[in-house]
């Protein structure tokens, strides 16, 4: 059994791009799982449900749910009572690492950070995983996190300092995009539109529903083909 983690950022991309159909299709040839933690099944579905603007899609996310698409932790043996604590320790902690205009600087959520908490339970049981998410903070903590000063310095336009705290936590999850996902859609001929500019119009897209992809990036993905 393996999985693939998903966050708020990277579902909601997908369906705002209208491949929600592209991944139960992906599903499909997957060997494994789909999962939403609890947290972020709020943030995507149980929310957007009192929100007109955001209803349709969050029917559409919900279906996926209901058709066990995608799942809860619950699915693979792992409770919220095991995920939570751990999530709310990940969360104040990274928002403890860095310091702008006087105050802590908020990183990540606790949908993004109950994401690597089941990472780290899996990891655990030895069951492969990764974690599926757009947002560019909660990427550089995980991958890259002594670039990220820079980065929020350039977002806040004021000077940064860190805490004299340990990365380590954060070390060792595997993280994927939307931009990945979709690139498997087209490899595997799950998106039905053809042509050879399909996956660089599908890569843009993502990029411009908040997937964390460089226009370098995109080159490099569509010279895989």
């Amino acid at each position: 059994m393996k999985a693939i983690i998903f966050d708020a950022s990277t579902l909601i991309s997908l369906a705002m791009n209208g491949l929600l159909p592209e991944l139960r299709e992906l599903k499909k040839v997957f060997d494994g799982k789909f999962i939403i933690t609890e947290e972020v099944k709020k943030e995507i579905i149980d929310k957007p449900l009192t929100i007109k603007r955001f209803e349709l899609e969050a029917l559409k996310l919900k279906q996926l749910l209901d058709e066990k698409v995608i799942e809860l932790p619950s699915s693979m043996g792992v409770e919220d009572k095991e995920i939570f604590p751990a999530s709310e320790d990940m969360m104040d902690v990274a928002n403890k690492f860095f310091i702008g205009r006087g105050k802590d600087i908020h990183l990540i959520s606790i949908g993004e950070s109950s994401c690597l908490a089941l990472s780290k339970i899996l990891n655990e049981k030895k069951i492969p995983n990764v974690v599926a998410i757009d947002e560019r903070t909660m990427r550089m903590l995980v991958e890259k996190p002594d670039n990220l000063k820079k980065l929020l310095q350039r977002k806040l336009h004021a000077k940064v300092t860190l805490n004299k705290v340990n990365f380590k936590p954060f070390k060792g999850f595997r993280i994927i995009r939307s931009a990945e996902m979709v690139y498997m859609m087209h490899k595997k001929g799950i998106v039905k539109l053809k042509g050879p500019k399909v996956l660089e119009a599908l890569l843009w897209a993502v990029k411009f529903k908040g997937c964390s992809i460089s226009g370098e990036e995109i080159k490099g993905i569509e010279s895989m083909r």
